[in-house]
């Protein structure tokens, strides 16, 4: 599978999930459930997912700034309670910006682009996997999360979607 079209496959997935969480009560998305140093609540993971992504666009690959710069409110502390008082409305227009950020890129982006070495040997395409690895991972670590609260999170296999483009 490509990258563009597994990114395709995310960004529809997002939208399911998305809809999901904008119906669940403020307090289970903000509720410490993860007893860790760092992305204790599904905000945490959804502001970290994006984050990741932009940082690996943008400041990696394209040596560019990254969307959270340009981003009115995006948070300058990272310690207790992170991002649990942060409204998801403001964390998902943050991500979307980064997602159209991220699609004008894959569009642009030359198939022999893919090989380039950016950083410790690793290409833009190994970055790249990385960054839909990680929001997948992470993703089911919501679900998780909200299934542990008594919530039914959408399906969001990949066969789900199938078939893209």
């Amino acid at each position: 599978m490509k990258i563009r079209t597994f990114y395709q496959y995310l960004t529809q997935a997002r939208r399911d999930l998305w809809g999901f969480l904008e119906r669940l009560p403020n307090e289970v998305l903000s509720k410490n459930m993860i007893p860790a140093e760092r992305f204790r609540c599904i905000k945490d993971l959804l502001l970290h997912i994006a984050t990741v992504e932009d940082s690996w666009v943008h400041e990696d690959i394209l040596r560019d700034q990254p969307v959270w710069e340009r981003t009115e409110g995006y948070p300058k502390r990272f310690e207790p309670p992170y991002f649990a008082t942060e409204s998801l409305a403001w964390i998902l227009e943050y991500w979307k910006a980064v997602e159209q950020s991220t699609l004008g890129f894959l569009e642009q982006l030359p198939d022999a682009d893919l090989k380039r070495v950016v950083d410790k040997n690793w290409t833009v395409e190994g970055l790249l996997w990385h960054v839909l690895q990680h929001e997948t991972r992470h993703t089911a670590q919501i679900a998780l999360l909200a299934r542990l609260q008594g919530f039914n999170p959408p399906q969001l296999d990949l066969l789900r979607y199938l078939p893209l483009e």
